[in-house]
């Protein structure tokens, strides 16, 4: 079940992002604001590659089976991954692959998951590598947590300077009421 869970959570967010990306394509206009996301991506599949061949027999070994760690996994994948397609639908055309671009007429999403986290859709595909890590044991699993947070940790600051460039009141404004990635984060700090 753990598997199948896992397969149909990560397989919906993958067709969704197919879907968006196919009708995005046809007729908008980007702007680049540097380099090009392209080494994100190989970067990421080199590292997870790695990690998976480097690591392999010792994480096996990680693995626990405890149904309560199943089962709270389970409900972590599977609220994560609606967070993560509810955040994509919402970013709507305004959405691009590469941290540094903009689409034409570009937006600033302040509402819906936007409202609860600046980046929700790192948060949701965290949630996600977390939750698959909890149900299908610390294996493998975890060195695929481990590759997406390097990941997230490279794009969000690139995410976080071009949008204080491209809105620079709007988005200061925005930063201060609404955490980076853990939703309530930032009334804890407020709090001390």
């Amino acid at each position: 079940m753990a598997k199948i869970a896992t397969w149909i959570c990560w397989g919906v967010v993958i067709v969704t992002w197919i879907a968006g990306g196919l009708l995005q394509a046809r007729g908008v206009q980007r702007r680049h604001q540097g380099p090009s996301g392209a080494l994100w991506g190989t970067v990421a599949v080199i590292g997870a590659v790695l990690v998976f061949r480097l690591t392999w027999p010792d994480l096996r070994r990680l693995a626990d089976h405890s149904w309560w760690i199943e089962l709270s996994g389970f409900v972590l994948l599977v609220a994560s991954t609606a967070f993560t397609i509810w955040a994509r639908l919402g970013l709507g055309r305004m959405w691009s692959a590469s941290p540094n671009m903009l689409q034409e007429d570009h937006e600033l999403r302040t509402e819906g998951p936007y409202a609860i986290t600046r980046h929700p859709i790192y948060t949701g595909l965290l949630g996600m590598l977390l939750g698959t890590v909890l149900l299908n044991g610390l294996g493998v699993s975890l060195g695929f947590l481990v590759v997406g947070a390097v990941v997230l940790t490279t794009r969000i600051p690139i995410e976080e300077r071009l949008m204080s460039t491209a809105f620079p009141h709007e988005y200061a404004s925005y930063r201060e009421h609404v955490p980076l990635l853990i939703p309530g984060l930032h009334l804890l700090r407020r709090s001390h």
